[in-house]
C-alpha cells in the first residue's frame, strides 16, 4: 500500500479511477486540481473552486490547486505534483485516462520529474463497460460540457443507460474519452455526503457548450 494523489478533474474517470487504487489498497493523502489563470474555475470541466471544495470534503482530502495557462501547465503542474507529495508523504499519482498514449506518456513524464510514480487503474479497459461499471459501482455523475454536435439538451443530464444508448446513436465516444463530453461527480461510494450543485445557466464558448454554475 501507496500513499497517493488523485490528479482530480472532478468528473467520472478520475473519480473511478481513484475508487480503483482504494480497492487496490492505496491511500489517497491529497486531490490535485489545475484552474484556468484566474483560478476560478477548473480547466478541463469548467467546474468552480466550490464545486471541488465539495467532493474533496466529501472525500475527507485536502484539495490542491494551481492557476495556470495552457502554456505553463507543465511547469506549474510538475512544482505542484512536488510541493503536494512532500507534504502528504505521497508516492504516485492517479490519473484516469483508459486508452490514449500520448496522455499516459505525459502523465509518467511529469510523475518522473517529480519523483513519483504513474497508476493508471483505468488503463486499457473497454471504454463502454467501464461506463457500466461505474453506474454499477455507485458513481452518480452529470455532463457539465460538451461540444456542438451533441449540443445544449445535453448538458445538465445524468448519465444512466438512456444517455448512453443517446450518446453510441450521436457517434460519440460513451466514456468521452477523445473530448466530446465532460461530467461532474454528484456522488459515488467514497463520498461522506452527495455533492449540493447551485443553479446554473447553458452557456457557448467557440465550439463548447458548458453549465455556468452559480
Amino acid at each position: 500500500m501507496i500513499n497517493v494523489i488523485a490528479s482530480w478533474s472532478g468528473g467520472k474517470d478520475s473519480c473511478f479511477a481513484l475508487m480503483q487504487a482504494v480497492q487496490q489498497g492505496h491511500s489517497p493523502v491529497a486531490l490535485l486540481n489545475v484552474l484556468n489563470e484566474n483560478g476560478r474555475i477548473s480547466r478541463s470541466h469548467g467546474l468552480p473552486t466550490s464545486i471541488l471544495q465539495q467532493q474533496a470534503d466529501a472525500l475527507d482530502l485536502p484539495l490542491h490547486t494551481v492557476a495556470s495557462s495552457w502554456q505553463d501547465y507543465e511547469k506549474n503542474f510538475i512544482a505542484t505534483l512536488k510541493t503536494t507529495a512532500d507534504e502528504h508523504a505521497a508516492q504516485a499519482v492517479v490519473f484516469g485516462d483508459i486508452d490514449l498514449q500520448p496522455h499516459r506518456d505525459w502523465e509518467e513524464k511529469v510523475c518522473a520529474a517529480a519523483g513519483l510514480k504513474a497508476l493508471l487503474p483505468l488503463w486499457q479497459q473497454e471504454r463502454k463497460m467501464l461506463v457500466y461499471r461505474m453506474l454499477q459501482e455507485g458513481i452518480r455523475c452529470m455532463i457539465v460540457s460538451c461540444n456542438t454536435h451533441l449540443g445544449e439538451d445535453f448538458l445538465g443530464r445524468v448519465m444512466d443507460d438512456v444517455l448512453i444508448a443517446e450518446l453510441e446513436e450521436k457517434g460519440v465516444d460513451v466514456c468521452g474519452e477523445n473530448g466530446e463530453f465532460h461530467t461532474v461527480v454528484l456522488d459515488c461510494p467514497l463520498f461522506a455526503t452527495p455533492v449540493q450543485l447551485p443553479p446554473f445557466t447553458k452557456v457557448r464558448h467557440e465550439d463548447y457548450w458548458f453549465l455556468q454554475l452559480a
